[in-house]
């Protein structure tokens, strides 16, 4: 009888913190969120960092879980990176920076093809990011990626190829933090 009441509890506490999502960085990411009336759900989660600096807690957010990057990268379907900052301050000079950086290494240096794209991506990140902001990259197939800061659209960028670009920041072959990357992946 014991060990049945001890079952309950368990299975009952298991969905439980299931449902509340994680925190990683001393911030909450939320188990799941709504994008376009679509519920993803977070796949994994992991912290960005600049040699020892934190700067941010990061979620991705898919339909349904999965680990192998490359498919996420070519999915043509909702998801989502929420990114939640808690360095103190990044300047809009080093996001831009780093959004560039990333891109080109997730396109092998071949960013010709979307530069007007990266452009008015890069347009979007007009203010510094301090420590609490959340950013979310968000991609809806037919409309493209989204830029949304603490909860207010900054712009949609079309077409799918430069998704593929913009999520192969974390997941590409070379990603922006190998650590990053592998707990989005839930590995």
């Amino acid at each position: 009888m014991k060990h049945f009441f001890w079952a309950v509890i368990l299975l009952l506490l298991v969905p439980l913190s299931q449902a509340m999502g994680i925190e990683i960085g001393g911030v909450h990411l939320p188990d799941s969120l709504t994008v376009n009336k679509t519920k993803l759900q977070l796949n994994g989660a992991g912290l960005r960092k600049k040699l020892i600096i934190k700067v941010y807690a990061g979620g991705l957010y898919l339909l349904k879980k999965e680990t192998d990057p490359e498919k996420i990268i070519a999915a043509d379907e909702p998801m989502m990176v929420r990114m939640h900052f808690i360095h103190s301050k990044v300047s809009r000079e080093k996001l831009v920076n780093a959004w560039n950086e990333g891109l080109a290494k997730a396109t092998n240096g071949n960013t010709a093809a979307i530069q007007s794209q990266i452009d008015e991506f890069n347009g979007y990140f007009t203010t510094d990011a301090k420590k609490g902001d959340i950013v979310d990259v968000i991609y809806v197939p037919g409309r493209g990626t989204s830029v949304e800061m603490n909860g207010k659209r900054k712009g949609t960028v079309p077409g799918f190829e430069f998704k593929k670009a913009v999520f192969a920041i974390w997941l590409g072959e070379k990603p922006a933090d190998a650590g990053l990357k592998k707990g989005m992946l839930n590995k």
